[in-house]
């Protein structure tokens, strides 16, 4: 008798311990291997190379070297890292971002595809390479640009037949390696120093920042006056040198409070020298749903656009007086943009009225050089009628011509279209200068949005950023 209750004394506690060693397995592993103090899976994620981060011209920018002693068998390197850094991110010990993160079941290999083709293969699990879209030249031309004048700001470049960005960057940066290292002391400090800085080169200001438009919010204000069918770009428009917001004290007036031409230029001269009272008076014609209507068709209030990095939303108000109608006409207000949006504003125009989706992954190979995975051109939306974009891009060329506002984009035997901007987002602090631009403008190959933060009376500064990032993708 006493035998038989220990027997079932000790099935019952082996019955025990078979489940708490399957509860943990099922259901803990993923709290386990979470757990920092946990190395394994730090051993098992370096224990073999991650794929390498590659430009659209096959130049390495993320790559694993042999880290030769201690547990740890690779780590990361990145080739002119501050200058990819806002594309690639970085891997830590404890956390990754940019392409790092986005593709890391690619990179890591532990993507399905990757896993089995890899183990048929070679027998052990490797990581597959990511090539982006991005141009060499167009990216140094970028970041180069921004980081002569010393000024915070981002770029961005689209082509813009397909959406794919040849271009992308943040300023001031910093330097993955620093990241990238298993001492983490180090790291740590390494950390607590980017955190604190006050130019936070950690935030990546071309996607995750978000910046009154100013005049380049006017394209939309343009596009929805074609597209009502009360404008053409020969249409008379008034354009006093102070306009009284309707029910208010306070009135708008144009740079150097004088009127625009003799008051009722046309809608394409009012574009041209960036007239506020000429496109604050269409805005109060239109009034703010059919300008919502158009910002939304460029992609405003549009959430969820991973590129696939993770974007802010650009944002249009939902609810406005007159008054405000007006001012969010001329792109003040409420109005916010990412450097990315700024971008996309010309590609739209650049494709006659069609945004494809902005994509920065290439294609996905495996080490043998096979394709697992290929992007293709994805419409987004769709802004305006072929026509219309035409009309838009005409008065956008006239930007860069002599008297335009946008003549430091101007390319010698190139037609660029544009449109810059001066805003602030905060009264007494200071504006910001931005651009978008596209070229050449009969046939168009690159779409740039350019923004520089407060850069005080260097403000011009910004269009020859978006010509030298044209240059470098027409050359």
């Amino acid at each position: 008798m006493p035998l038989s209750r220990v027997a079932r004394l000790c099935a019952a506690m082996l019955f025990v311990l078979l489940a708490h060693v399957t509860l943990v397995q099922a259901f803990g592993s993923y709290e386990l291997n979470a757990d920092r103090r946990n190395e394994r899976p730090l051993i098992s994620r370096y224990g073999h190379p991650r794929g390498d981060i590659l430009t659209y011209d096959g130049t390495p920018i993320a790559t694993s070297r042999p880290n030769g002693a201690g547990p740890y068998r690779f780590r990361r390197v990145y080739k002119a890292g501050e200058q990819y850094a806002a594309v690639t991110g970085h891997v830590s010990l404890h956390r990754s971002t940019g392409i790092e993160q986005a593709q890391e079941a690619v990179l890591s290999g532990e993507d399905p595809k990757v896993k089995v083709r890899s183990l048929v293969r070679d027998g052990h699990v490797e990581g597959a390479d990511v090539r982006l879209t991005i141009s060499d030249r167009a990216q140094w031309a970028a970041y180069q640009s921004l980081k002569t004048t010393g000024i915070p700001g981002a770029a961005v470049a689209i082509n813009p037949a397909t959406g794919a960005i040849l271009a992308l960057t943040s300023y001031p940066a910093y330097d993955p390696n620093a990241l990238a290292t298993f001492d983490r002391e180090r790291l740590a400090e390494t950390l607590r120093e980017l955190r604190h800085a006050p130019s936070q080169p950690l935030l990546n200001r071309a996607l995750n920042q978000l910046y009154p438009p100013g005049a380049t919010f006017k394209l939309v204000t343009a596009a929805a006056a074609l597209a009502s069918g009360e404008y053409t770009p020969s249409a008379l428009v008034d354009a006093p040198a102070r306009l009284q917001l309707p029910g208010t004290p306070t009135y708008l007036q144009n740079s150097g409070g004088t009127a625009c031409g003799n008051a009722r230029p046309s809608l394409t001269y009012a574009f041209q020298v960036s007239c506020n009272t000429a496109f604050a008076n269409i805005g109060l014609q239109l009034g703010q749903d059919l300008l919502r209507d158009q910002a939304e068709a460029f992609g405003f209030n549009a959430a969820h656009l991973t590129i696939p990095l993770a974007t802010a939303s650009s944002r249009y108000p939902l609810a406005m007086d007159r008054p405000q109608t007006a001012l969010s006409a001329i792109g003040h207000h409420e109005n916010r943009v990412t450097p990315l949006m700024v971008a996309m504003l010309s590609a739209a125009v650049a494709n006659n009225g069609v945004l494809m989706r902005p994509y920065l992954v290439e294609e996905v190979r495996l080490p043998d050089g096979s394709i697992i995975n290929r992007a293709g051109p994805v419409p987004y939306r769709t802004a305006m009628s072929p026509a219309l974009a035409r009309y838009l891009a005409e008065m956008m060329t006239t930007v860069t011509h002599a008297g335009g506002t946008g003549a430091g984009a101007a390319i010698p035997g190139v037609a660029v279209a544009a449109r810059t901007a001066t805003s602030a987002d905060v009264p007494g602090l200071g504006e910001h200068a931005l651009v978008t631009a596209f070229a050449p403008a009969d046939a168009p190959e690159v779409a740039v949005g350019v923004v520089l933060e407060r850069p005080g009376d260097r403000a011009n500064e910004v269009a020859p950023i978006a010509r030298a990032i044209i240059e470098a993708v027409l050359s």
